[in-house]
């Protein structure tokens, strides 16, 4: 018997399904497509990679200085690599034809492997005008060892000293005129170069003042040959 009070199983089991009903469903989790995004732009060549990995590769060292780091630097990483003997013999061998190879280039004029001082045709046609003149400066360097000779002859002594100063008017002198030579012909034939005045005339009297077997760059004209 149902009292009035209580409410039907039925309509009961109707609203809990009611409120079951309005309650969102929970949503199933989104499955990830296989499909890769692409990143906006092409992969790199694996020479490419390696070459921004390993970075610029370092110009030839300037000074003796700079040099002998960096060969402290290349031992102490051939060092860390764990190299054998062998392999380091191999590796030295393979550096020193390098160095002998760029300093024949070197030697040859080859731009690439000349000096930032040497490089630029205004300073290849002034060497070129120095090697083809008979600088009296030339002739520093063995008459300074004749000098020092005589030095040890105490009756010569004074007459050393004179020579030396003669010696040292004529290289001023010539030097003089060989700047202003290099300069005039350098602005006929490169009015647009801005090189030239103390600093092209300073350079053209340090290599008149050496031997000509040991300039560098090697002379590429012979005495007294039109320039």
């Amino acid at each position: 018997m149902k009292m009035p009070w209580q409410k039907d199983e039925d309509d009961a089991s109707s609203d809990a399904a009611v409120d079951i009903a309005d309650v969102p469903a929970e949503t199933e989790p989104e499955k990830k497509s296989a499909f890769t995004e692409g990143k906006g732009r092409p992969t790199p060549k694996r020479r490419d990679a390696e070459g921004r990995r390993r970075g610029p590769i370092a110009p030839a060292p300037q000074t003796r200085a700079e040099a002998r780091a960096r060969k402290k630097e290349l031992k102490q990483a051939s060092k860390a690599a764990g190299l054998t003997k062998e392999q380091k013999r191999e590796l030295s061998d393979k550096r020193r034809e390098a160095r002998n190879d760029s300093r024949e280039r070197m030697m040859a004029g080859d731009e690439k492997y000349l000096l930032p001082r040497d490089q630029g045709d205004v300073r290849r046609y002034a060497r070129n005008l120095v090697d083809s003149r008979r600088n009296f400066a030339g002739m520093f360097m063995p008459f300074a060892i004749v000098l020092i000779v005589v030095m040890f002859v105490p009756a010569l002594a004074g007459w050393v000293t004179i020579g030396m100063l003669i010696f040292a008017v004529f290289c001023a002198i010539d030097s003089v005129i060989l700047g202003r030579m290099v300069s005039k012909r350098v602005h006929e034939r490169y009015p647009n170069s801005t090189d030239g005045g103390w600093r092209l005339g300073w350079y053209c009297f340090t290599r008149a003042m050496q031997l000509r077997r040991m300039r560098a760059p090697r002379p590429q004209v012979k005495p007294g040959e039109a320039v």
